[in-house]
Parts: structure tokens; sequence; C-alpha cells
């Protein structure tokens, strides 16, 4: 019996390692392109390292896009997903001139300085003066993960390689893991109540004036975003842009933009869409309001960066948890309801963990500063 069992085990095992294997391969296969240009960009990044001013920018170029396109599901993604009907480019302009107006009130208002003090914290506040390959691969790391749709933290990716205080880690760690549960128990709070409201008044064609309310909130969530997640970018910059500097990092953002707009959301737009009722112009708008006013209140907490991906995957699963229990319908369809809000929930946190443990590994690899103040905890 225990030999049988053994063997049962043992095929098990071998089926899941094959499917792996096979999915492995079907994404090389579906993705040659994108991975020619991945090998491409590895090696541009290998060769241009030890030339400071230009991997600087090539960084910063990297940072930029993979992003914004990878947190692109948190602020822009319900938008793009209720906007579909509409064109592109008026989504762009509508987000990109929006971006353009946050930076530059940062820019004048803080001496140069376009991440809304976030790079003050200790620990971030010198600017990289040379450059080692794993800060520059960080954002190739964060594409990649991108296009497996994969929510993960760009401000754990990309800052805590440039880190040098192990604390400013635990600090961003801390409140980072505070919103999401924050995010997760205001979700559920507001859609358990609102869940039989909006049942009944989300039927039908939504009223133009819901089209109107959810281009404002999104605009807001947008500029709230970029005064939490503009570090993640700027990380590679000097902390004081001047003038040119300043033009070059507002132009390929807004650049940047346009493209993910075109692509409508490309690859990560599915974590949005997958998502109960986010197409719906008014649950879009609700989702929005909600996720600005929390990302608000952490703005004014302190000038500690944040990921705002758990806060975001955080309400989310919060929303879809609520909609499962406010379900009145046959006990077995509110089962299934509920087993899918939390696999839903699960997927997402284990996505952005996977991230957060690299961060760390690549933290702690790169910065001679967080391995030692490591060595003193232990030793």
């Amino acid at each position: 019996m225990a030999k049988k069992k053994k063997n049962l085990d043992q095929n098990i095992n071998q089926e899941k390692l094959s499917k792996t294997a096979y999915s492995l391969f079907d994404f090389a296969k579906k993705e040659k392109q994108f991975l020619l240009g991945i090998c491409i960009l590895i090696s541009i990044a290998g060769l241009i390292t030890p030339y400071t001013y230009a991997a600087m920018w090539f960084g910063f170029a990297l940072a930029a896009y993979s992003a914004i396109a990878n947190d692109s599901i948190q602020t822009i993604g319900t938008f793009i997903a209720s906007n579909q009907s509409r064109k592109w480019y008026w989504l762009w302009l509508f987000m990109g001139l929006i971006f353009v107006a946050t930076v530059t009130y940062s820019w004048f208002a803080f001496d140069g300085d376009v991440s809304y003090q976030r790079l003050s914290t200790k620990g971030l506040e010198k600017a990289p003066e040379s450059f080692v390959f794993l800060q520059i691969a960080a954002p190739i790391v964060l594409l990649i993960m991108t296009r497996l749709r994969m929510p993960v933290s760009t401000t754990f990716l990309l800052l805590n390689v440039f880190t040098y205080s192990a604390g400013t880690i635990v600090s961003v760690m801390f409140k980072s893991f505070v919103g999401y549960l924050l995010a997760f128990t205001i979700a559920i709070v507001v859609w358990f109540v609102l869940e039989r409201f909006v049942a009944n008044y989300l039927k039908g064609k939504a009223k133009p004036y819901w089209y109107i309310l959810q281009w404002l909130t999104s605009g807001t969530l947008w500029a709230v975003w970029i005064m939490q997640d503009a570090a993640n970018i700027a990380v590679f910059l000097p902390r004081q842009l001047s003038v040119l500097e300043f033009s070059v990092y507002t132009g390929f953002v807004f650049v940047g933009l346009g493209f993910l707009f075109y692509l409508k959301g490309d690859k990560i737009q599915g974590i949005v869409n997958e998502k109960t009722n986010v197409t719906d112009v008014r649950a879009a708008t609700i989702v929005d309001l909600v996720y600005a006013v929390i990302l608000f209140y952490f703005k004014l907490y302190s000038h500690v960066p944040m990921s705002t991906t758990w806060v975001f995957i955080g309400l989310l699963g919060g929303r879809e948890l609520a909609i499962a229990i406010g379900k009145h319908d046959k006990s077995n369809k509110r089962k299934a309801w509920l087993i899918r809000a939390v696999t839903l929930a699960r997927k997402d946190v284990f996505k952005a963990m996977i991230g957060l443990v690299i961060s760390l590994i690549l933290a702690v690899i790169i910065n001679k500063g967080v391995r030692d103040e490591i060595i003193a905890i232990f030793f």
C-alpha cells in the first residue's frame, strides 16, 4: 500500500514537472521576439554599466517603461478596461498631461526633485555615483515579470537595489504591508455595504455623467499614484534635475505612456480584466475613488516610499471577497464565488511575493551596507 502511494506521488510530481516544462517551452515559443529583445537589453546593460552617465539614462529608460507598464493595472488599468470603445490617443493625452502637470509641480516645489521627497528618505537620499550590472538589470527583470502578468512591486524591485540601509527596506515593507491590510479591510466594508445597491443600480446602460466622474476619479488617482511612485523611476537620476534632465525625464515617460495606451495595457491588463465588473464604468469609478483616498492618506502619513502594488491587490482582493459574501444566490453558488475570490487574492499575493523575494536577494547581493547590517543582526 505504501509502495503504491509512493509511486502515485512520484507520478503526480512527474506530471507537474512535465506541465511546468511544457508551459516554459510554450512561453518561449510564443514570445520569441520578446525574449530576443530581452537578450539584447541584457547585453547592452552589461556593456554600458561601467559608463556611469550612459548607464544612468539607460537604467532610467528601462525603469520608466517597465514600472509604468507593470503598475498600469493599479491606476490606468480600470480606466483602460472601462473605456475600450474610446480612441487610445484621447486616453493617452488625458493621462499624459496629468503626468506632466504632476511632476512639474514637484520639480518646482521641491527644488528639482520629481519624487515628492520620497527619495529624501535615509538610504535613498544619495544619487548613484556608479552602477553595478544588477542595478541596471533590475528593470529588465521587471519587464519579464510584467510579460508573465505578475503584479510585482516596482517599489521593492527598483528601490531596494539602490538603498544602502536595511532599515529603509524594512520601513518600506512595513508601510506597504499595512497598506495591503488597510486596503483589504476597507474594500470588504465598502463593497459589502454597496453590493445590494450596486447590484441593482448598475443594471442597464451607464448614464453619461458616470463617464465624467470616472475620468475625474481616474485622473485624481493617477496624480496621487505619481506622487507615490515617481521615485521608482527617478531613483536612477540625480536628486535635483536640471531643466534639460527634467525635460528628458518628462518627455520619455509621456511618449512611453502613449505606447502603453496603444497596446491597451499589454499583457498585465489581464489582471484587471479578470476581476468582477471592472469593465463597467460605474464599478471602475468606485474602485479608483477608494484607491485614490487610501494612497493620498499614505502620502500624508510619511515620506517613506511604499508599494502601491500591495495596496492595489489588497483593494481588489477585499472587493472580490465582499462581492462573493454579498451574493444572495443559492449557497452552492455563493461558495463557488467565495472560492473564486480567495483564489484570485491568493494568486495575486503569491506573485507579488515572488517580486519581493527577488528584490531582497538583489539588495543583499548589491549593497554592502545592507549585508553588513544583516550580518550585525544575526552575528
